[in-house]
């Protein structure tokens, strides 16, 4: 008897250590929530090298999320807008030219626009009225001393008045201060 005893002792522990009870499920996990990460506006590259969120920010009151990119030959570009809205959107347009003072202001500052001082060798401001797309535009550029014809536009959502985008220009004139496109 001591035999099947040993046996039978031996044959509860193995039961006991391989669990032949109801097999257990799969254990629930709750799932991780995504992490927000905030990038910068210059990793995208060309012209939003040149450009900062929170700069951005501190001059105009909105804040912007996202940016992307585009080099043309000469041209480079950068467009942010916040990440949940199609406008505002701010374009800050770098190309390289050759032009001069004089060819500037005959063949690149817009027909009414404001001359600004202490921008660049010389520089303009402007408002484009609003178009059946799109709200009205407030537009700032410049000529950079370091051969650089520099642009800052800012569309309006088309529920806008004319009056936001003029009110605009003077903020754009601040924030292109704070740019240097002769670092590109």
């Amino acid at each position: 008897m001591r035999v099947y005893g040993r046996i039978w002792l031996a044959g509860v522990g193995v039961l006991l250590t391989t669990g032949c009870g109801a097999e257990a499920g799969p254990v629930a996990v709750p799932p991780v929530p995504p992490v927000a990460v905030e990038v910068a506006a210059a990793s995208s590259g060309g012209a939003c090298r040149l450009l900062d969120f929170a700069v951005i920010e501190e001059h105009t009151g909105v804040r912007f999320d996202v940016a992307a990119a585009s080099d043309r030959g000469d041209t480079h570009t950068c467009v942010v807008r916040a990440e949940d809205a199609a406008l505002p959107e701010l374009t800050l347009t770098v190309t390289d030219t050759s032009i001069d003072v004089p060819t500037f202001t005959a063949d690149v500052q817009p027909d009414g626009a404001a001359k600004v001082s202490k921008l660049g060798q010389v520089a303009y401001r402007r408002t484009v009225a609003k178009t059946g797309k799109r709200g009205p535009v407030a537009e700032v550029g410049w000529l950079v001393s370091g051969k650089r014809l520099a642009t800052l536009r800012w569309t309006c959502p088309k529920a806008e008045p004319k009056a936001t985008a003029e009110e605009l220009t003077g903020k754009l004139v601040d924030l292109a201060k704070q740019i240097d496109p002769a670092a590109m």
